[in-house]
């Protein structure tokens, strides 16, 4: 069987694909480029935006006249909450709800053997998924909708995978849909399995993914001292910066105070910390005030990176009720103020950051491109080292172009 996988949105996502892949090479097929050479295509979903949607669409749209003999099927969170219009594309044969592997092999009369994690992906940098689902209504997300409730994986099963993927990877990315909640399932915590993580598997750099602020704990904290084992690197979803908002959106958790409290903390801290959100531009009954009051809590946080997403309604979430709708053109107008803010965030902590070193992965060695521990992407000095090196270097250049210098010879 020769199958074409492509894969839209989240780490999450990638994840579960890079579990497909291996599952489909363990029982003697081949994951092939194109669709022209494959019998089955696979698309993996996303739900977050109706952009998302429209791409996976137009994706297998794009495959049934580029080869019409393919049969596809779809999986990932756009399935999830599929009620026919998924399964009358053309070519579609399955529609497989998230992210069940076991039921992808069914449809594709994959022996139950082939299952599991992969030992080795695709990227230079693995993923390794802690848990799925959120117990959390946020009004605008569907994906809550599509994952269903927080269900974590054993620290156990985790240790292991971390341990075989730590052969061929020199980072490991924790990812999942709410991974602040990994352990309240089992009597544990997201804090206690970093730690666990950094003890058992020391030769890697572990990278946490998207964690809410006020979910990093005091074990997280002193991990974060220890950049070799954990990247001082924190994906902070901020959405708004007007508790009025917050609130509408199903945010109760934390306001704007205890947000900024929670990142002034860490930032105390670790002079050299990458540290990037995600904000949502014209919610339901955003005002010109509170687009301003996140503009101003964006300019009085040490973000080195923004995520702006323009409000995207997601058919059956509780936003698409509210409210105070916005007009297209005020809604580009704000994610674009928004986004020039954090482009200036970002280039005034590159300013900061020249001269200084870096503990450096090396992506993509024919390109000469790597990433810092504190997510700065950075180019590489001649002679670039192999993909997937790891090294000390001296970040060179200018705030537009930084340049990583090897401190020492590379492996």
């Amino acid at each position: 069987m020769k199958v074409y996988l492509r894969t839209f949105g989240c780490r999450a996502n990638q994840y579960d694909s890079e579990s497909v892949r291996a599952m489909i090479e363990r029982a003697g097929g081949e994951v092939v480029t194109t669709a022209r050479d494959a019998d089955v295509a696979i698309f993996n979903s996303c739900a977050v935006t109706a952009d998302a949607e429209a791409d996976l669409r137009q994706g297998v749209r794009r495959v049934a006249r580029e080869a019409p003999g393919v049969t596809s099927l779809v999986m990932g969170c756009a399935a999830a909450r599929d009620t026919g219009a998924l399964r009358s594309l053309p070519t579609v044969a399955h529609v497989v709800p998230g992210g069940d592997l076991a039921a992808v092999a069914e449809a594709l009369d994959l022996p139950p053997s082939s299952l599991g994690a992969a030992a080795r992906q695709q990227g230079t940098r693995a993923l390794l998924r802690i848990q799925d689902g959120c117990d959390e209504h946020c009004t605008f997300c569907a994906t809550t909708l599509a994952r269903g409730r927080n269900r974590s994986r054993t620290v156990e099963a985790l240790v292991e995978e971390a341990m075989q993927l730590a052969e061929r990877h020199p980072e490991i990315v924790l990812t999942g849909i709410h991974i602040g909640t990994y352990g309240a399932d089992l009597g544990g915590s997201l804090g206690q399995l970093v730690e666990r993580l950094v003890r058992a598997v020391p030769a890697v750099r572990f990278r946490l993914s998207s964690v809410e602020a006020t979910e990093v704990d005091d074990r997280l904290r002193e991990l974060f001292q220890e950049p070799a084992h954990l990247a001082p690197h924190l994906h902070a979803p901020l959405q708004s910066g007007s508790d009025t908002l917050l609130r509408r959106m199903g945010r109760h958790w934390y306001s704007a105070a205890s947000y900024a409290a929670a990142l002034e903390r860490l930032a105390r801290a670790h002079p050299v910390f990458g540290l990037g959100a995600d904000v949502i531009a014209g919610f339901p009954g955003e005002t010109e005030q509170d687009h301003h009051a996140t503009l101003a809590l964006v300019e009085s946080l040490p973000f080195t990176y923004l995520h702006v997403f323009a409000y995207s309604q997601r058919p059956g979430t509780a936003a698409e009720r509210l409210p105070g709708q916005q007009q297209g053109h005020e809604v580009r107008r704000r994610a674009s103020e928004l986004r020039a803010a954090g482009e200036a965030k970002g280039r005034r902590y590159r300013t900061y950051r020249l001269g200084g070193t870096a503990d450096l992965v090396v992506l993509r060695g024919d390109v000469r491109e790597g990433i810092t521990g504190d997510y700065l992407s950075v180019a590489i000095a001649d002679p670039p080292p192999p993909r997937g090196t790891r090294l000390p270097v001296r970040l060179d250049g200018d705030p537009d172009r930084l340049v990583a210098v090897p401190l020492c010879p590379s492996a």
